[in-house]
């Protein structure tokens, strides 16, 4: 007999995945936020740490792992097909094609940033997430969310801005940057952790689910355990 998908985990996928594309797209914008610089993705890429803070808390690492590779998926996908909408002619009266390559033509470096940073960053916000749940015996929710998010978001924003701007900025800005990044997306999980609580504390409630990560091999690449 098939097990019946969750619905609530397929949408929380799907939302996850959404984010991490729109993020991508506004990373070639860069905010100055006081003072501070920052790419525009800080706008809504935290929420992609929540969702999985989020499905690894109420489902454990095994769905977050799917999810986090389903992400890397769609978002190779679109960088194909962005570039195949760049690269194939427009008709003749379209007068927009530069602005078009501008904001979905990242370089192949911004591509290698964004996408190495994604994995690395979210495999240790829910590696973090997962072992500590199972380290406090499920108590202490907003303090796991908190440490995993600054682990995670601290990773990204390091390899992101490395990879991304090193040499196209001087190294001043680039830590100023980095430390931006990481700030404002840790600060951003704290203001919202009251919804993130009663998100997790609703569809544990609802899906009748709360995983332990107990006896887990926390292999990046064992997809065929979900």
């Amino acid at each position: 007999m098939k097990k019946e998908v969750s619905v609530i985990f397929m949408l929380a996928g799907i939302l996850f995945a959404t984010c991490l594309l729109i993020s991508n797209i506004l990373a070639t914008k860069i905010l100055m936020i006081g003072s501070w610089a920052a790419p525009a993705g800080v706008l809504i890429f935290p929420i992609a740490y929540i969702l999985n803070d989020v499905i690894t808390e109420v489902w454990g690492f095994k769905k977050a792992r799917l999810i986090i590779w389903t992400g890397f998926a769609v978002n190779i996908l679109a960088v194909l097909f962005f570039t195949a909408g760049i690269v194939i002619p427009g008709a003749p009266f379209w007068q927009n094609q530069e602005a078009f390559s501008t904001v979905l033509g990242n370089t192949p470096r911004i591509v290698i940033a964004s996408l190495s940073a994604y994995l690395i960053g979210s495999f240790l916000n829910a590696f973090v997430m997962s072992r500590m749940k199972v380290l406090t015996k499920g108590k202490g929710f907003s303090g796991r969310a908190i440490a995993s998010t600054l682990v995670g978001e601290s990773a990204d924003s390091l390899i992101f801005i490395s990879i991304a701007f090193a040499g196209v900025f001087p190294i001043g800005v680039l830590v100023t940057m980095i430390f931006t990044q990481a700030t404002l997306k840790t600060v951003y999980e704290i203001l919202i952790l009251p919804v993130t609580i009663w998100v997790v504390n609703f569809v544990k409630r609802v899906e009748g689910v709360d995983a332990y990560d107990t006896n887990l091999s926390y292999n990046l690449f064992r997809l065929k355990e979900i």
